[in-house]
C-alpha cells in the first residue's frame, strides 16, 4: 500500500515540481513550504474529538519536532490568494455572457461603456460585483488581459474570466484549482460506499490523431461553456452574494470544475 501510495503522489508532485522549477525553487525552500502544509494540515483536520491538536499531536503525527512545529504554528496564517477578488471578477465576466442587459440580439456580450454611476459597465460591475467599484474592476480585468478600454468603450476579449497577462492571477487559479480537485480526490478515497463520493469523472483517450485533437478541443470548449453558463445561472440563485434575497441556512463553497486534458504520448509519436 505503501508503494502504491508513493507512486501516486510522485506523480501528483510532478506538475508541481515543474511549476517550482520553473521559478527558481530549491528542493530546500519547497521543502521548508511542504513542512508549513504539514503542520497547517494536521492543525486543521488532525485533533482528537473535534479538539484542536496540541503540538506534540503535531508533532506526532507529521514527525516534525515540537519546536520546529510551534514555530511554524506562529508563522502569519493569512495568506492573500487573491481568490475573493478573482470570485468577483468571475461573477462580473459571467453576468457580462449571460445577462441579456448586457448583450446584442445574438446573446453575444456588447461593448460597455464606463464613467458615470448610470453607464452601462458600471452598471455591470454593480449588479454582480457586490461592493467592489467600477474603476478597481475594471483596473483588475484590464490588467490580466480579459477586457480591453479605449476612451471609456469596454470590450470583453475572452469568453470567461481567463488572466492571461497576470502570472500572479494565474497561480492563484492554479492554487484554486489543483486544491479543489485534490481534495475531490481525496474526499472519495476516504469514502467506503460510492453512493456518498463526490462527483469525479473525465473523458480520454490516449492515441487521437491531430485532426481528432482539433475537432474534439473545439466541441469540448463549446459544450464545456454551455453547460458552466447554465449551471452558474443556477448555482447563483441560490447565493447570498449573486442573490441577496436568497433564505436559507449554512454557508458553503460549492462549483464544478470542468478542464482540458492533453499530454503527448511519446511512444505514439515515435511511431510516426
Amino acid at each position: 500500500m505503501h508503494e502504491t501510495l508513493q507512486k501516486a503522489v510522485t506523480r501528483v508532485l510532478s506538475p508541481l515540481v515543474r511549476l517550482v522549477l520553473r521559478h527558481g525553487v530549491s528542493h530546500a525552500e519547497f521543502a521548508n513550504w511542504a513542512k508549513q502544509a504539514y503542520v497547517n494540515e494536521a492543525q486543521a483536520h488532525f485533533g482528537i474529538d473535534g479538539k484542536s491538536p496540541t503540538v506534540s499531536r503535531i508533532a506526532i503525527v507529521t514527525g516534525i519536532n515540537r519546536k520546529e512545529v510551534k514555530r511554524i504554528s506562529e508563522l502569519s496564517s493569512e495568506v492573500n490568494t487573491g481568490v475573493s477578488k478573482h470570485n468577483r471578477a468571475i461573477r462580473v465576466v459571467t453576468g457580462w455572457l449571460q445577462d441579456k442587459d448586457f448583450q446584442n440580439a445574438k446573446g453575444q456580450p456588447v461593448s460597455l461603456h464606463f464613467g458615470d454611476p448610470e453607464d452601462s459597465f458600471n452598471q455591470l460591475v454593480k449588479r454582480y460585483g457586490g461592493d467592489v467599484p467600477a474603476r478597481a474592476m475594471l483596473d483588475e480585468l484590464t490588467r490580466v488581459g480579459t477586457v480591453k478600454n479605449i476612451n471609456g468603450k469596454v470590450s470583453l476579449l475572452q469568453k470567461g474570466y481567463v488572466p492571461h497577462k497576470s502570472e500572479a492571477a494565474l497561480l492563484d487559479l492554479f492554487s484554486t484549482s489543483a486544491s479543489d480537485l485534490l481534495t475531490t480526490l481525496d474526499y472519495n478515497l476516504q469514502q467506503s460506499n460510492a453512493q456518498g463520493r463526490r462527483f469525479q469523472m473525465s473523458v480520454a483517450y490516449d492515441d487521437v490523431t491531430d485532426e481528432g485533437r482539433k475537432a474534439f478541443q473545439a466541441l469540448s470548449a463549446e459544450q464545456s461553456l454551455a453547460l458552466l453558463k447554465h449551471l452558474d445561472q443556477t448555482l447563483s440563485e441560490y447565493d447570498r452574494g449573486a442573490n441577496p434575497t436568497v433564505q436559507g441556512e449554512g454557508k458553503n463553497r460549492v462549483g464544478l470544475g470542468i478542464y482540458w486534458i492533453e499530454d503527448a504520448n511519446e511512444e505514439n509519436q515515435n511511431e510516426h
